[in-house]
């Protein structure tokens, strides 16, 4: 009798081990659910640095100015970009309604200055995007499918990185004076064999992935492959790589309308506002510095915002 309650004593024991043991597990994923996702985690680390936080939002502070230039000019300074009034040339900042002054044609500075931030930052996203598109098109193709076509692609790119491109972007700019589109387009067609690399060697990483594996075992195509299970993982490095690539395509428009082989005047632009002040910088610095500072700042905060979520996207560098 006392070995039987024995028993009854060790099975009552052994089930509460596995009840213990099952509410650990129930615990443990609960707890697992609950944890942040990648991007969750990611923002989170974003947020806490300091410096790109800054960046952001000088970003976006500029981005509203520029797509609210007209509203700025029509309700607060009262100001059209090509309105011309010699009587008015050269006036300082803060002289006669004019908060940042006039040029030489007595055009209000601000009203150019947030026009033409309108037209660099169109230019620069316009060529990002069409940029992305192609290279990664082109990239992810060469990286999945290999062999003969991974071959002819990149030589093709290679062929491409040979051009020297700014000296390209002035014959065809002089050819065809494109306007602002046409010009992101053009910087786009020499500047998508760069990123391809970059997304090709992501997709070489990623096509012998069990994931990969698997998608292709339930049947799924080559394209719904690629659209819907590589490039995802792909995300964010191309996130990163459009925060770092605006800065270089805003001062490659800034150069090319500096030169006049960019966006032609009268739509102004920063680089051909620096172009205009050039011949009377003696008589009104604040033209070329006003233009000059505000592309330096747009650049550098995008820079920031780049090398944060670089660091906050990269696995690597993961707490």
């Amino acid at each position: 009798m006392a070995q039987g309650s024995e028993f009854v004593t060790a099975d009552a024991d052994a089930l509460s081990n596995e009840s213990a043991a099952a509410r650990r597990r129930v615990l443990e994923r609960t707890q697992l659910r609950s944890t942040p996702g990648f991007y969750h985690r990611a923002a989170r680390k974003f947020m806490r640095n300091k410096v790109s936080v800054v960046g952001l939002v000088l970003t976006l502070i500029i981005i509203v100015l520029v797509l609210g230039a007209g509203l700025i000019s029509k309700y607060l300074i009262h100001q059209n970009y090509a309105t011309t009034n010699f009587a008015e040339q050269y006036l300082p900042p803060f002289t006669q309604g004019h908060i940042l002054g006039t040029d030489l044609n007595g055009r209000d500075e601000l009203a150019r200055l947030l026009y033409g931030g309108r037209v660099s930052l169109m230019v620069a996203g316009v060529a990002a995007l069409a940029t992305l598109v192609v290279g990664s098109i082109v990239g992810s193709t060469a990286g999945y499918f290999g062999g003969f076509i991974d071959t002819v692609l990149m030589r093709t790119v290679d062929v491409m990185l040979s051009i020297p491109a700014f000296s390209l972007l002035i014959l065809i700019a002089t050819l065809y004076s494109p306007g602002p589109v046409g010009l992101g387009l053009v910087i786009a067609f020499l500047g998508w064999p760069g990123v391809s690399r970059l997304i090709r060697g992501e997709v070489l990483g990623l096509r012998s992935r069990d994931f990969i594996d698997a998608a292709r075992v339930v049947g799924a195509s080559n394209a719904r492959i690629i659209v819907r299970h590589i490039m995802p993982s792909v995300i964010p490095i191309i996130v990163v790589w459009i925060s770092l690539a605006i800065p270089g395509l805003i001062l490659t428009e800034a150069a090319l309308s500096f030169l006049g082989f960019g966006v032609h005047i009268p739509t102004p632009s920063w680089g051909n506002m620096l172009s205009d002040a050039q011949q009377s910088y003696t008589q009104s610095w604040w033209n070329i510095f006003i233009p000059g500072m505000t592309i330096y700042i747009t650049v550098l905060a995008i820079n920031l915002v780049g090398n944060g979520l670089r660091d906050a996207l990269d696995p690597r560098l993961s707490e």
